[in-house]
């Protein structure tokens, strides 16, 4: 296994870690290990659910989902 060692590490950040390294009853470099885990899959993840998201937009049919026309709605208005 791997060794990394941090330097300069504010003090703030360091007490929350340990805070949270308490909270979950693991050791600080167990909780480090499991923070830049999850890091690193959020990283990842996050690009493919913004395509995905823009995805669903451009497809989204606003007719399809019980929507009126746009075209139906601006000769209504007009009409009045």
């Amino acid at each position: 296994m791997s060794i990394l060692h941090v330097r300069n590490v504010p003090e703030n950040l360091y007490l929350q870690l340990k805070k949270r390294a308490d909270a979950q009853r693991r050791s600080l470099s167990a909780e480090v290990i499991t923070l830049l885990a999850w890091a690193i899959e959020e990283a990842e993840r996050r690009p493919v659910l913004t395509l995905e998201a823009i995805r669903r937009r451009r497809t989204f049919n606003p007719a399809e989902a019980g929507a009126p026309d746009s075209t139906t709605l601006l000769r209504e208005d007009r009409e009045r």
